[in-house]
C-alpha cells in the first residue's frame, strides 16, 4: 500500500498534471484535494493536449482508475460538466463509477464570480482568476456555503441561495452589479444537479475504504506551497490549504496514512498574478524563458512571470510538506540559456536568511543571494538516464539536491509522458 501526496513546491504551474499522470499508472485512486477551476493541469500524451481544471489528471489513464473530487474543493458545476463532456468525447470516464464528487465539496455560485470580479477590478486586486474561488471559500467559512449535497435538494438550494443574496446582494448592487434572481439561478443549478447527481457520493469514506483494502491512493494538489492560505506569501495566496496537510483534511484521513510526499518544482521559477517574486527576470532573458517554457496560464492564458530558481523558497516547501522527493520539471527549457543562477538565500537588513521571508514587509526588503553555474547547449529531451544528461545539467540537479536536502525522484526533460527520467517511484 502506498498513499502518495503530490504537491506544488513553488507558486503553482510546476507541471503537476504530467507528474500525476505518470504516477497514476501505479495508483488505484486519484484524489484531488483542494482548489477549484482556478487551477489548470496541462497534459500531453501522444501529442494530444488536454487541460483539466477540476477533474483529477488521473482521468487520462482510463477505465478502472477512480478519480475523486474531494470535500476540500470548491466546484463550479458548469465548468465540471464541460470537462466531463470533453473527457467522454475522448473516450475517457467510460464508467460513471470511476468519477466521484465529494458530497461536502462546496459549490461556486454566480454571486461568487461577481464578487471576485469586482474586487479584482479595484485597488486591492491580487491577480485572481476571477473564477469565484475566494468568495466560495469565504461563504464556506461563514457557514452559508452551498455543498454538493445541497445542490441535489432544490428547496435547500433555493433557501441557501436566498441567504447568500441577503448577505452580499446589497454590496454587489451598490457597485453596479445586477444580482441574478432566485428562480433564475435555482432553475440553472437544478439542471446541473440532474446531470451530476450520479457522481456525488461520500468521498471520505470511499478513500478510507480503499486504503483499508490496501489500494494505492494518489492525492493530487492544486496551485503551490507558496500560495497556501496559512503559510504562503499572504495576502497574495489562494484560499485553500495547498500543502500536503490539506490532503488529510479534504479526505478526512489521518496523517499517519500518508507514506510519502513528492514536491514538484520547475528548474526555474514562475509566478502568475500579483505578489512578491524576488528572483523575477524582467528583461529579455525572462521573456526567453517564458517563450521557451510556454509559460502561459492553462486556465487564463495569462503570461507567467519568470525568474531564476529560488532554492531558498523551495526550502520552505520541503519544511512545510515534509517532502520525501522532488520531481524536477522543465529542465530542458534551460538549454542554451548560458550561465545559470540559483538563489541560495537572502540578506535581510544585513542578516543572512536561508529561507525566503514570507512576511510582506520583510520580503520587500530581502535581497537574493545568487550562485552561478555553467549552462548547457545539448538537447536533453531524448535522455532517459540521469548519467546521460550533459555534465553541467547533472551538476545543476545535484546542487539543488544538496541545497534543499532532498533527492530528485523524477526529472522531466520535455512535456510528453515519455520525456522523463524516473529515478525513484514512490509507489514501489
Amino acid at each position: 500500500m502506498a498513499n502518495v501526496v503530490i504537491v506544488g513546491a513553488q507558486w503553482g504551474d510546476e507541471g503537476k498534471g504530467k507528474v500525476v499522470d505518470l504516477y497514476t499508472e501505479f495508483a488505484d485512486v486519484v484524489f484531488r484535494y483542494g482548489g477549484g477551476a482556478n487551477a489548470g493541469h496541462t497534459l500531453v500524451v501522444d501529442g494530444q493536449k488536454l487541460v483539466t481544471h477540476l477533474i483529477p489528471s488521473g482521468v487520462l489513464r482510463g477505465r478502472g482508475k477512480k478519480c475523486v473530487l474531494g470535500d476540500g474543493m470548491v466546484i463550479d458545476p458548469k465548468v465540471l460538466l464541460e470537462e466531463l463532456v470533453e473527457c467522454k468525447g475522448r473516450g475517457l470516464i467510460g464508467d460513471d463509477r470511476d468519477l466521484v464528487i465529494g458530497k461536502h465539496a462546496h459549490v461556486i455560485l454566480p454571486l461568487h464570480r461577481e464578487i471576485d470580479g469586482v474586487r479584482e477590478g479595484g485597488k486591492r486586486g491580487i491577480g485572481t482568476t476571477k473564477r469565484g474561488i475566494g468568495p466560495a471559500y469565504e461563504a464556506k467559512m461563514a457557514r452559508r456555503g452551498v455543498r454538493m449535497s445541497d445542490l441535489l435538494d432544490e428547496q435547500r438550494f433555493r433557501t441557501l441561495y436566498e441567504h447568500n443574496v441577503d448577505e452580499v446582494g446589497d454590496w454587489l448592487r451598490a457597485r453596479g452589479v445586477a444580482v441574478a434572481g432566485v428562480d433564475e439561478v435555482t432553475e440553472e443549478y437544478m439542471g446541473y444537479a440532474e446531470k451530476l447527481r450520479r457522481y456525488v457520493g461520500d468521498a471520505s469514506r470511499l478513500v478510507y475504504d480503499e486504503i483499508k483494502k490496501g489500494r494505492h491512493v494518489l492525492f493530487e494538489g492544486a496551485q503551490g506551497a507558496l500560495l497556501d492560505v496559512d503559510h504562503g506569501t499572504y495576502p497574495f495566496v489562494t484560499s485553500s490549504s495547498t500543502i500536503a496537510a490539506g490532503a488529510c483534511t479534504s479526505a478526512g484521513i489521518g496523517p499517519t496514512t500518508i507514506t510519502s510526499v513528492i514536491g514538484i518544482a520547475k528548474a526555474y521559477t514562475t509566478r502568475v498574478g500579483n505578489g512578491p517574486f524576488p528572483t523575477e527576470l524582467t528583461d529579455a532573458l525572462g521573456d526567453r524563458l517564458r517563450e521557451a517554457g510556454g509559460e502561459y496560464g492553462a486556465t487564463t492564458g495569462r503570461p507567467r512571470r519568470c525568474g531564476w530558481l529560488d532554492v531558498a523558497a523551495l526550502k520552505l516547501a520541503v519544511r512545510w510538506n515534509g517532502l520525501s522527493g522532488i520531481a524536477l520539471t522543465k529542465l530542458d527549457v534551460l538549454r542554451g540559456m548560458g550561465r545559470l543562477r540559483i538563489c541560495v538565500g537572502y540578506t535581510l537588513d544585513g542578516e543572512a536568511r536561508d529561507e525566503l521571508p514570507t512576511d510582506p514587509g520583510e520580503i520587500d526588503r530581502a535581497v537574493p543571494v545568487y550562485e552561478e553555474l555553467d549552462g548547457w547547449d545539448a538537447d536533453t529531451r531524448e535522455v532517459r538516464d540521469f548519467n546521460e544528461l550533459p555534465p553541467a545539467a547533472q551538476k545543476y540537479v545535484r546542487r539543488i539536491e544538496a541545497l534543499v536536502g532532498v533527492d530528485c525522484a523524477l526529472i522531466s526533460v520535455g512535456p510528453g509522458r515519455a520525456e522523463t527520467i524516473v529515478i525513484r517511484n514512490p509507489f514501489r
